[in-house]
């Protein structure tokens, strides 16, 4: 193929990819009500009544409804642009190529969704809980007022945002397999991917080192499932190739 047909086929993978976002938004959209009942759930657990949730624009109830079901949408329907994507990419590919990267989509999406399950069940209901029960002052009955709209859309996008970072083991196998990692690189960097990490984590929660190590954390354990990853598979595949070509 040449380079115009090159464009022409990402052009035709990039309509269908949002044709079936569209599709998911609208079956998102129409189940809106239920959707939102369930991202709020870790939230009114957190709040056990001391709180409540409101919207202060006339127009919140119905902004929230349509960014729900656009981050939603994305999440619902990751699992058919991931295959439209490796749909792009495989006849660029040698066949043995594709059987060792085949089951990187597979993984790819069990990640994806780990990560979301891990905000959901995981990170959300304890940074809830630590931050709602934080003591700044000794007035007693100060209660929190959550703003609807601001909270559906972190909530869908971090949701999001962590589903792509539980993709990094993926992507350093990836990586090691095309020759640009090693495990002596990967060990030589971790204690400056440990900073970079920890810059992330700070950029990206509350003020506090409890909230911090929340996300720091499970950073780091990705970075090191994905080192041992390529320990384990990526070495002993390679050694395997070089003495199966000599």
């Amino acid at each position: 193929m040449g380079f115009t047909d090159h464009l022409s086929e990402l052009r035709t993978t990039m309509i269908r990819i949002l044709l079936i976002w569209g599709v998911s938004f609208m079956i998102c959209y129409s189940f809106g009500d239920l959707l939102a009942d369930y991202l709020i759930k870790p939230l009114t657990d957190a709040l056990n009544g001391e709180g409540e949730i409101v919207f202060l624009e006339i127009f919140d109830k119905v902004l929230a409804k349509f960014q729900l079901g656009f981050w939603s949408g994305i999440i619902l329907s990751s699992p058919l642009w991931f295959y439209e994507i490796w749909k792009f990419i495989k006849p660029a590919l040698y066949e043995k190529e594709v059987k060792v990267i085949r089951p990187f989509i597979f993984v790819g999406f069990v990640l994806f969704v780990l990560g979301v399950l891990f905000g959901y069940y995981i990170a959300f209901p304890f940074a809830f809980d630590l931050i709602l029960n934080f003591d700044i002052s000794s007035v007693e009955e100060i209660k929190a007022s959550i703003n609807l709209r601001s909270y559906l859309v972190m909530f869908s996008k971090i949701l999001l945002f962590l589903g792509l970072i539980f993709q990094l083991p993926n992507a350093m196998l990836i990586l090691g397999f095309m020759g640009v990692v090693t495990k002596q690189s990967l060990a030589a960097m971790r204690s400056y991917v440990y900073v970079g990490f920890a810059v992330i984590a700070a950029m990206l929660t509350p003020p506090d080192p409890t909230t911090l190590l929340l996300l720091w954390v499970p950073l780091v354990a990705l970075f090191e499932v994905g080192l041992l990853a390529v320990k384990l598979i990526v070495h002993p595949y390679l050694h395997r190739k070089h003495m199966g070509e000599s």
